[in-house]
């Protein structure tokens, strides 16, 4: 028997790969979130959330697309940002991680985005 899909499911579903992300099982987050993204592909914390798991998961094209996603319906999302930064930084685009970083900072003045963001560095 397939499992019926219904908003309150997909609330679940949500919650449940919240918790799967903080057990660090990110695949298992990404499985769930998938079929509330066929639902809500315009939910930005949904696609936030599963952003993060393809992040931890080490997908980082993934998440490089998913954030990106996120940062065109919110350009001022500071996380977004910091996130994207993060997630080129570790594919070795250190230039374009910075910009988002420095992006992040502006919008968010946040001890760890200013840390990120190196105003001092000229490089």
């Amino acid at each position: 028997m397939t499992r019926q899909h219904t908003p309150e499911t997909h609330v679940i579903d949500y919650r449940a790969a919240e918790q799967l992300l903080a057990a660090r099982d990110p695949r298992g987050a990404v499985k769930l979130l998938d079929s509330v993204i066929s639902a809500h592909p315009d939910n930005t914390a949904v696609r936030l959330l599963r952003a993060r798991a393809f992040f931890l998961g080490a997908q980082l094209r993934a998440a490089e697309l998913e954030f990106q996603l996120v940062l065109e319906r919110e350009p001022d999302n500071a996380f977004a940002h910091f996130a994207l930064g993060r997630t080129l930084e570790r594919a070795s685009r250190p230039d374009e991680a910075k910009r988002h970083f420095r992006l992040a900072a502006a919008l968010d003045p946040r001890p760890d985005f200013m840390a990120a963001a190196r105003f001092g560095d000229e490089g």
